[in-house]
């Protein structure tokens, strides 16, 4: 049981490296065209190219979480579950608490959510392809939470 708690927390926490990874190399790569209406809002609908991540996120954590209740329960449904988690926090962060996809919560004065949003407003004012910084979600630098920037 231990364990599989560890699992989860493990992979949750991976996955900040590998969204951070993706976002720099892949979607400001060779992906770069699901991406660029994310930053140049060329797309006046709800839905952006930029949403097919969720499905190539979601699927790795779908088939951790189905081949692993297929075995038992094994490490490959906790595996899947920490990435279902990570989803879960970064759709809450990115989608609906950063961009306001949806206004549930629209006035925070929590230092942590002003300092991500500082974070990504800095990364979104490069509307290009290179040249970007802060490509991490829920792990940002410090600066980013000093009230006075």
């Amino acid at each position: 049981m231990l364990l599989n708690v560890f699992i989860i927390i493990i992979t949750f926490m991976g996955m900040e490296f590998v969204a951070w990874f993706s976002h720099k190399f892949i979607m400001h790569g060779s992906l770069w065209h699901f991406h660029k209406d994310h930053h140049d809002h060329s797309n006046a609908s709800f839905f952006e190219k930029n949403d097919v991540f969720f499905l190539i996120f979601a699927i790795p954590s779908w088939l951790g979480i189905m081949f692993g209740a297929m075995h038992g329960f094994d490490f490959k449904f906790y595996i899947g579950i920490g990435i279902l988690l990570y989803g879960i926090a970064y759709f809450l962060v990115h989608d609906v608490i950063i961009h306001q996809r949806f206004k549930w919560f629209s006035k925070s004065e929590n230092r942590y959510v002003k300092g991500i949003k500082r974070a990504h407003k800095i990364h979104h004012k490069n509307l290009g392809k290179t040249d970007g910084e802060n490509f991490g979600m829920l792990l940002v630098p410090f600066r980013y939470f000093n009230e006075k920037r």
